[in-house]
């Protein structure tokens, strides 16, 4: 069917949006796009991955009338009494800790520091209602997964992300499906540290928006010491 929409708007974290049954709101957001269909009895919920070099600065939605494709993989969800028709989108950190992987590595000096300001993938989460009920939540893109630990018996699963670890904040950009955090590097040594990767504990850190509508988390230290 041809889905009929809207003029295109910014999509906002936690806006409070609602819709009639039988439309349809369209995001496109980090590396995914996005459907949430609301029917009489149930809601809808379809996506459809983007070329994973994309890094969209952008989020657009859209609502309109009509189903998207049928060809799109779609989960289903009946509908709770009440929930009026309201969908919220929030953002959340990753469930497992991120190994970071500067794309260059850096050279820290002996007793040297610096800070390194890291985007993070975000998940979104989706809620109905007022009660703000949980529907579902999924990255918006796909990570990557690695082992981090002394052996094969001993460490943990985490996902894996590289990094243009800016040092200059301005050089940041602000993009809403990342959340910043800059992480200080100390190395405690007494020669230079080879800075290739470190790990994030990225389900414990918080996340907060500044004056900039940036997402953004507490930030980290690293003390480097062997």
């Amino acid at each position: 069917m041809t889905e009929q929409s809207e003029g295109q708007r910014d999509g906002v974290w936690a806006h409070r949006y609602q819709l009639a049954s039988g439309q349809t709101q369209r995001h496109q957001l980090g590396q995914i796009r996005l459907w949430v269909t609301l029917l009489d009895m149930e809601w809808q919920v379809r996506q459809e991955p983007l070329a994973p070099d994309a890094d969209p600065l952008t989020w657009h939605e859209t609502v309109g009338s009509g189903m998207p494709s049928s060809d799109l993989p779609e989960q289903r969800f009946i509908r709770s009494s009440g929930d009026e028709g309201l969908v919220r989108y929030l953002p959340a950190m990753a469930p497992l800790p991120t190994v970071i992987r500067p794309y260059q590595p850096l050279t820290i000096p002996a007793d040297g520091r610096c800070v390194l300001y890291v985007g993070n993938l975000l998940w979104m989460q989706i809620f109905l209602g007022e009660q703000q009920q949980a529907l579902t939540e999924f990255p918006l893109a796909t990570p990557s997964k690695t082992w981090l630990g002394a052996n094969t018996m001993q460490g943990e699963i985490c996902y894996a992300s590289a990094t243009y670890g800016r040092l200059v904040l301005e050089a940041v950009p602000i993009r809403p499906w990342r959340a910043v955090t800059p992480v200080t590097i100390n190395n405690r040594r007494t020669k230079p540290l080879l800075l290739e990767r470190f790990n994030l504990p990225t389900p414990l850190l918080s996340l907060h928006r500044n004056e900039r509508g940036q997402l953004w988390t507490p930030g980290v230290v690293v003390e480097c010491e062997t």
